[in-house]
């Protein structure tokens, strides 16, 4: 009896079914972040038998098990990324809403400040900053 390798294949206990593959490829392959709706658009177009449904639920998943990162980040969407370092920033565009990485070094020293001042172990640092990104800024003025 043969079985589909990818079945057996697990996620720390969770077969790694096709759906599962492709939503994580996908979350690979994306440049910065997704929320759900975006990755089930791209996903349904690869393969449309997937649901909105199994979307959320394989987000949870990779969540429950530290693959991604869920993000509440200035509005009420959740954007998801694949794990990164513990201490990282984002942008986000009021206008538009584009999430943008930053990487500042001044929040890596102020993390290290706050630390050595507080004798407090920081395990994890999230910032982000609202405003608008040059386009929309751009645009802002034309009107």
């Amino acid at each position: 009896m043969s079985r589909n390798r990818k079945q057996d294949s697990p996620i720390k206990g969770h077969p790694l079914t096709n759906q599962r593959l492709l939503l994580l490829e996908l979350l690979r392959d994306t440049e910065g972040h997704v929320d759900a709706k975006e990755l089930y658009r791209r996903a349904s177009a690869r393969d449309d038998s997937i649901s909105m449904a199994t979307v959320y639920r394989t987000l949870n998943l990779f969540k429950e098990i530290g693959l991604i990162d869920e993000m509440r980040l200035g509005k009420i969407r959740c954007y998801y990324e694949v794990k990164q370092s513990p201490q990282h920033q984002h942008l986000i565009c009021q206008g538009c809403g584009k999430v943008m990485e930053l990487h500042n070094p001044y929040f890596q020293k102020l993390v290290k400040a706050i630390q050595r001042e507080h004798k407090f172990k920081v395990t994890k640092a999230e910032l982000y900053l609202e405003g608008y990104c040059p386009e929309c800024e751009e645009k802002e003025k034309a009107q």
